[in-house]
């Protein structure tokens, strides 16, 4: 089994309400086939000259595996602020040989393009 450190940005993140199902806009992360992710860092930053509110979804795409939970809901974000929103370690996977089935990290903003989103993950591949 490979394991690998990764890292995926998201500049500007969208309006779109929590879960969105209908594109892939909101989509920070998905766990590819037959991988397990550990999270190891998500960085939400605040660049706008206001507060604002931020969420942070796991979407589970296979209903075997759990549900759909937040990491974060409408969690507020100082002018000139970041939130680390992961201080352990949190798993996203996918079972299967499908990439369409891998659990799918989704972030939300409350105002258009207010917020800079870091996520760092541990692959584990076969």
């Amino acid at each position: 089994m490979a394991t690998e450190f990764k890292r995926f940005t998201m500049a500007d993140v969208p309006t779109t309400a929590l879960p969105n199902t209908t594109n892939a806009n909101s989509d920070l992360y998905q766990a590819g086939a037959n991988t397990d992710t550990v999270i190891i860092g998500l960085l939400l930053t605040n660049k706008l000259g206001a507060s604002i509110v931020a969420d942070v979804l796991i979407e589970s795409q296979h209903a075997d595996y759990g549900e759909s939970v937040y990491l974060v809901k409408g969690a507020q974000i100082p002018v000139g602020s970041a939130l680390e929103v992961i201080s352990g370690k949190v798993v996203v996977s996918n079972t299967t040989s499908s990439a369409s089935n891998g659990d799918i990290v989704q972030v939300r903003c409350d105002t258009a393009s207010a917020l800079d989103v870091t996520l760092s993950v541990l692959e584990n591949t076969p």
